[in-house]
């Protein structure tokens, strides 16, 4: 459900609704420069790229870190 241009009052009614029917909800308004944006999306999955971590080599006491490849990632669910 999207919503746009309601009183505070009824967004929280319908947003009560929405989440307890495990409907996903969105408002927002805009007011010149300024706006605001609102998702009650209950729970979700989500997939975020990460950079996979890079193995250290350790020679001595002053041990380098190998740096990662920007290009070697992983999805990482969440």
């Amino acid at each position: 459900v999207c919503l746009t241009c309601c009183s505070r009052e009824s967004m929280v009614r319908i947003n009560q609704i929405c989440h307890g029917s495990g409907v996903k909800f969105f408002t927002g308004d805009v007011f010149g420069y300024h706006g605001y944006m609102f998702a009650d999306l209950g729970e979700h999955e989500f997939v975020e790229e990460k950079p996979r971590a890079a193995k250290g080599v350790e020679d001595g006491p002053e041990a380098k870190r190998a740096r990662p490849d920007p290009a070697d990632t992983t999805m990482v669910k969440k």
